[in-house]
Order: structure tokens, then C-alpha cells, then sequence
């Protein structure tokens, strides 16, 4: 294995250890040594992989306190890898609501932007977008999902402001995971056509204050869709956390058995208790 993917599979590893609870907030990670003996790494990869982790929010690097694990909430949500984390070991309620407060701040406002600003080669790439939605929904090619963010980040790029282009970026795997979810009731996908439509005819009508409402729709629309995935979560399969092997990443230090973790995740982790299974898409 390369040393670059070698180091980010060990990331990913002690990163979606830690989004799952298994070290939870303020405890700290096994001591170095501890870590080489456990993952059967060099101590070069683990302090890479350490770093990566800090740089991404999820944990603290000090002088005798040792590596310690942030609350959920200093986590840096809009980096695909923390939001990948959190996708294999379940999508909580709470991740859920947050991903639609921060979509109806935003996107509607962006929207109204677009109906004003959009060039011709925006609307074109919406009209692309869309065109791989409906090919999906019909079951002609493509992947519907991928389409839908496709959709959304233009609209967010048509606003033609140097800040909500970067944020179409950023929000790129927060979309996609809520996507995933509400899209996967059955009939939701073709359901949410004619809205997509509607925003994108008011666009390209340059009607700002029809746009808007349309994305208002269609994201209270798609909360509904989140609800009622939620709602029926328990007559769904459980995703299991990926767990660490048998010596790995519970250890606490060299020679001691794992320590039970007895406190509770963060508000926003974890598999337990109302994680709603990533929906594989087609």
C-alpha cells in the first residue's frame, strides 16, 4: 500500500473510531506506542495520522494531557472525511435536522441570487442536471443522487458570490448524505421532479421571489422525506460501526485490557440509538 494511502487508511480508522464513540469526548487516545503496537504502524504514520485528525477539529494535541478528543461540535462538519465517518456509522437525528436548518438558511437565499445572476452556461448545467435526475427516475442512466447535488451546487455557483461558491463546495458531502436518506423512500426521487422544476423555471424566468419559494418547498419537502425515514428506521436492517480489530483502537495503553467506554457520545455520533442506515443508491 502506497505511504499516503497507508497513512489515510489509519485516519480513517482512528477518525471513525472516534465518530462513533469508541473514544469518546475529552477521553484520550492509547499513547503512541500503544497505537503502533495496536495498528502494527510506525510511529511516523500514527503522528501523521494524529495530525490529520487535529487539523480536522476532532482532537487536541498537548504537552502531558496527550491526544484528547473534542466535542462533536468543534468538529469540522463540511470536511468530506469527518461527514464519511459519520455516514458508515449512522446518520443521527440530530445530524439530520441540523443539515436541513443550515440548507433553509442558505439555499433559498441563494437561490433568489441565481434568478438574478444566472448566466447562460449556469442555466445550461441546470438544465444537465436535471436532465440526469429524470434520466435516473425513468431508469434510463445515471445516478439520481448524484444528479440532485449536481443540481444544488450549481444553483449555489449561479449566485455568482465568491463566498457561496466556496460554500457549494464545502457543502458537498452534507448534501449528498441528506440526499441519500431522502431520497430512498419509495417514489420520493420522481416526487421531487416537478419541484426541481419549478426552481429552475423561476430561474431562468428571473424571478427571484418564485425561486426562493420553490427551494423553500422543496427543502421542507425533502424534511418531510427525512421524518418519515426516521420514523421507519425500525423496521430497517441496523448498520453496524465498522469495528477496530480485535487489539486495535479500544486499547488504552500497552498491556491493559480495553476500559469499558461507560460515557455517553456526542450529540452527534454514533450508531446507537436513532442512526438512520445509509440508503444505497441505484
Amino acid at each position: 500500500m502506497p505511504p499516503q494511502t497507508f497513512h489515510g487508511h489509519i485516519r480513517d480508522r482512528l477518525g471513525e473510531a472516534i465518530v462513533a464513540g469508541v473514544h469518546s469526548e475529552g477521553s484520550s487516545l492509547p499513547p503512541e506506542p500503544a497505537l503502533c503496537q495496536a495498528l502494527g504502524v510506525s510511529r511516523t504514520v500514527v503522528r501523521e495520522a494524529v495530525k490529520s485528525l487535529a487539523a480536522k477539529g476532532l482532537v487536541s494535541i498537548g504537552p502531558k494531557v496527550g491526544t484528547r478528543v473534542r466535542p462533536a461540535e468543534q468538529w469540522n462538519w463540511f470536511d468530506p472525511d469527518v461527514v464519511a465517518w459519520q455516514s458508515r456509522v449512522g446518520l443521527t437525528r440530530e445530524f439530520l435536522q441540523d443539515v436541513q436548518e443550515l440548507r433553509r438558511v442558505v439555499e433559498p437565499a441563494a437561490v433568489r441570487l441565481a434568478a438574478e445572476r444566472a448566466t447562460p452556461a449556469d442555466i445550461a448545467e441546470l438544465e444537465a442536471a436535471y436532465a440526469g435526475m429524470r434520466a435516473a427516475v425513468h431508469g434510463q442512466s445515471g445516478d439520481y443522487v448524484t444528479s440532485d447535488l449536481r443540481f444544488h451546487q450549481t444553483l449555489l455557483r449561479a449566485a455568482h458570490n465568491r463566498m457561496m461558491v466556496q460554500m457549494s463546495k464545502a457543502l458537498g458531502a452534507l448534501l449528498r448524505s441528506s440526499f441519500e436518506v431522502s431520497t430512498a423512500q419509495p417514489g420520493r426521487a420522481a416526487g421531487s421532479l416537478p419541484q426541481h422544476r419549478a426552481i429552475l423555471d423561476a430561474v431562468i424566468a428571473r424571478q427571484p421571489a418564485r425561486a426562493e419559494r420553490a427551494s423553500l418547498a422543496l427543502i421542507d419537502s425533502a424534511r418531510e422525506d427525512i421524518e418519515a425515514a426516521l420514523k421507519s428506521r425500525g423496521r430497517r436492517p441496523p448498520v453496524p460501526v465498522v469495528a477496530p480489530a480485535a487489539s486495535a483502537l479500544p486499547v488504552r495503553a500497552a498491556g491493559r485490557a480495553p476500559e469499558p467506554n461507560t460515557k455517553r457520545a456526542p450529540r452527534a455520533t454514533g450508531a446507537a440509538r436513532g442512526a438512520v442506515p445509509r440508503p444505497v443508491t441505484r
